[in-house]
């Protein structure tokens, strides 16, 4: 199902953030019109290696472009910018991921548009956002991570501080959250007939990630400290437990789940042991409840424990890449085949939303400037 087919999106955009979130809007068949750069061949991400699909095309590209028409144009110049005006009387919202104070300049926020179209909804995607001292500075995902203090909050005690390990978390979660603005936005513009500007920014998004543990510090000045085997900060046991042959994460949130495990690995007497017997004594003995843990753990591989322990606990495999895309359960869900004139073979990560049962469909981003003439009649 296309929930979105009839609503026009205009993305000036390039790498993460805005390519990744206005991808969902693609998949649940919006028009997303990508505009990319006539005077540099398009969104630099197709020329990010090192698994190239022609001359201007990349695998890492394709990885937040499907489903969107490209075309090519000069923003900067006279043409470009009436071209682009031209398209933004049809449609419904105009995305960005420039450098904040770009938008302004190039005419892509709602003072500029509203005058084009009253409904028009303009979304802002920037490292610092649009309105500080920090309006013109370019940015990127791992700065944010740093900056927040994520990195900090990240990889073991002793160790330096890390970024998260997935690429572009940062990007992801921001274009994700531009999403939910422009869909409130659109809502909105289409109920009353007046569009707006809505902002969100990489470093804003990532100091957001922070959750609680912010709360916690603004509160009662509280700093959590990295735990060993990616613990929980206040809870135990939650973290990696080495078996025979590799890792698991366990998860005991709740008694229920405490007791759950003491009864598998045979060892109930923990239940009284005082620096077990509540939450807080586990917590607060942590060194002590990882190696009890780890001697039990030890004795069997992972494929036992999951046997043992899947559906009556949280608990997972902690998985390389190979393995984590190669399990069934990933294989038989979760990838698809997309063809690429480059690679007919190609495969992709399915988008993860699903309507009534049935994945979303998925076709490659087609070469920069392709859609030229059905979209810009030229």
């Amino acid at each position: 199902m296309k929930l979105l087919a009839g609503v026009r999106v205009v993305s000036v955009e390039q790498f993460g953030a805005a390519p990744y979130g206005s991808m969902f809007l693609a998949d649940l068949g919006a028009e997303v019109i990508k505009v990319e750069n006539l005077a540099t061949g398009g969104d630099p991400a197709r020329k990010t290696g090192p698994f190239f699909l022609g001359e201007n095309d990349s695998e890492y590209f394709q990885t937040w472009n499907s489903n969107k028409k490209s075309v090519t144009l000069d923003l900067r110049g006279d043409e470009g910018k009436a071209a682009l005006r031209k398209l933004v009387a049809t449609a419904d919202v105009v995305l960005n991921n420039l450098r904040g104070d770009l938008p302004a300049k190039m005419g892509l926020d709602y003072a500029a548009l509203s005058s084009v179209k009253p409904a028009i909804v303009c979304v802002h995607i920037s490292a610092y956002g649009r309105d500080n001292e920090r309006t013109a500075w370019p940015g990127y995902d791992y700065l944010a991570q740093a900056e927040t203090g994520l990195m900090a909050l990240t990889g073991e005690p002793d160790g330096p501080p890390t970024r998260i390990g997935a690429p572009s978390m940062v990007d992801h979660t921001t274009g994700l959250t531009a999403m939910v603005g422009l869909l409130a936005a659109l809502v909105h513009a289409r109920s009353t007939g007046k569009g707006c500007d809505v902002d969100t920014c990489l470093f804003d998004v990532g100091l957001h990630q922070l959750g609680y543990a912010a709360l916690w510090y603004l509160n009662e000045g509280y700093v959590p400290e990295r735990q060993p085997r990616s613990g929980h900060f206040s809870l135990a046991p939650v973290q990696t437990l080495p078996t025979a042959d590799g890792w698991v994460f366990v998860m005991c949130l709740t008694e229920k789940f405490w007791s759950a495990l003491l009864a598998v690995i045979g060892r109930e007497d923990m239940a009284s042991d005082a620096r077990f017997s509540t939450a807080k004594a586990r917590s607060e003995n942590r060194t002590a409840l990882t190696a009890e843990l780890d001697r039990a753990f030890r004795a069997q591989p992972t494929a036992y424990w999951l046997g043992k322990l899947g559906g009556v606990l949280p608990i997972a495999p902690v998985h390389d890449l190979p393995a984590a895309l190669g399990s069934p359960f990933v294989a038989d869900r979760l990838v698809a085949n997309v063809p690429h004139p480059a690679r007919p073979d190609m495969r992709m990560l399915v988008n993860p939303i699903k309507i009534n049962g049935q994945r979303l469909a998925q076709a490659a981003c087609p070469a920069a400037g392709a859609d030229n003439e059905s979209v810009l009649g030229r």
